[in-house]
């Protein structure tokens, strides 16, 4: 099941994912951001039809918004999930024009009942639409980590009833002036990396012994009392295109705290297979001496953030294991065989009073034929 929560993407990678396939109007990826034209046509950036909202929680920035300038009605940009039945959709729109953030659940594309604001690009930067089995809810944020709810609603009947065939769409329009664009950021997260200098590296590997395609995207950062250089290197081997960002801070009066916790978790999605067997294994390289030695490592899959009550699917504890500098994460098939929804998962470190968040991503589950 396609939840919207494992939905991921800041758009840095160049250009639109196959996750935006219905996209549409000359939308493109320009400077790190989804850019979709805002003309007396239509554009979006769309999924298929294909995902769920039931049980899910989805944010988005939206750092540029349209012009009034030359409308006459409307300059505006929405994101919605739209489900089977056309106009039927829930979401977020905003028109320049009247100046109004609307919280609505449309029928035939229209919502008497709206939730209005008063738009404000700072503390609506960010939207978020979540779903708990009861109720949707409707947030807005500066930040992407301090909520303020706008709406409460008694979740509409199709939202379950069209699990897996929901489409996310982040479009815009005007009915008349110069054309613009509104652009669209960090679709379910907050790391937005797209510096190609690094003191870290990360990759992953299988054991299916397939040639790793590695990318790295990471900024660091550096700052000393004294002479002193940081550079560990995190590095896996993997048969998926990993990317992380990095701040390493070095100071001489705190030796004593790893040099590796100053690292920003790295992505990585999980592609596991129902009913087989999973291993994975992450290992520092290029860092002499050292080792995972008296850390305790966690992990868990969840269908939302834990800030957003996500249901826990998964604890992975019992099944990572630390050798030297490699963590190894084994998952019988007699547990694969429960999964039956994608989540998000993490990689926590954990040594005394000192955390390091290794990992984050996805937990794509592809679901099992033979039994």
């Amino acid at each position: 099941m396609p939840s919207l929560s494992s939905l991921v993407d800041n758009f840095n990678s160049g250009a639109l994912g196959p996750e935006w396939g219905n996209s549409y109007g000359g939308t493109a990826v320009v400077g790190g951001r989804a850019r979709v034209p805002c003309t007396t046509d239509y554009a979006g950036c769309q999924t298929a039809y294909a995902w769920t909202l039931a049980g899910a929680s989805f944010f988005v920035q939206v750092p540029t918004v349209p012009s009034a300038t030359g409308a006459t009605a409307e300059a505006y940009f929405a994101v919605t999930v739209q489900g089977a039945t056309a106009g039927t959709r829930v979401g977020f729109g905003m028109n320049a024009v009247t100046g109004l953030l609307r919280c609505v659940s449309e029928v035939d594309y229209w919502d008497d009942n709206a939730v209005e604001l008063a738009y404000d690009p700072v503390a609506h930067l960010f939207l978020r639409l979540r779903e708990d089995g009861t109720n949707l809810y409707w947030d807005t944020s500066p930040d992407g980590s301090a909520w303020t709810n706008r709406r409460t609603l008694t979740t509409p009947a199709w939202i379950t009833a069209d699990a897996e065939a929901c489409a996310l769409d982040m479009s815009a329009h005007r009915d008349a002036g110069p054309a613009d664009y509104a652009e669209f950021d960090l679709v379910n997260t907050l790391s937005n990396g797209a510096v190609w200098t690094a003191s870290s590296n990360l990759s992953g590997q299988t054991t299916l012994g397939a040639t790793a395609l590695v990318a790295a995207r990471a900024t660091a950062a550096l700052s000393a009392d004294g002479s002193l250089t940081a550079a560990p290197v995190l590095s896996a081997h993997a048969t998926a295109v990993l990317s992380a960002d990095a701040t390493l801070t070095a100071d001489a009066a705190a030796s004593e705290i790893p040099e590796v916790a100053g690292l920003a978790a790295g992505i990585f999605d999980l592609h596991i297979e129902q009913g087989a067997t999973y291993v994975q294994s992450f290992t520092v390289k290029d860092v002499p001496g050292f080792t995972w030695d008296g850390w305790v490592a966690r992990s868990q899959i969840r269908s939302a953030a834990a800030s957003d009550n996500g249901e826990l699917l998964l604890d992975l504890g019992d099944y990572l294991t630390i050798i030297g500098d490699t963590i190894r994460l084994a998952i019988p098939a007699t547990v694969t065989e429960t999964l039956t929804r994608n989540g998000l998962w993490d990689l926590e470190m954990v040594s005394g009073g000192t955390v390091v968040r290794l990992l984050q991503g996805r937990a794509v589950v592809s679901l099992e034929v033979t039994r």
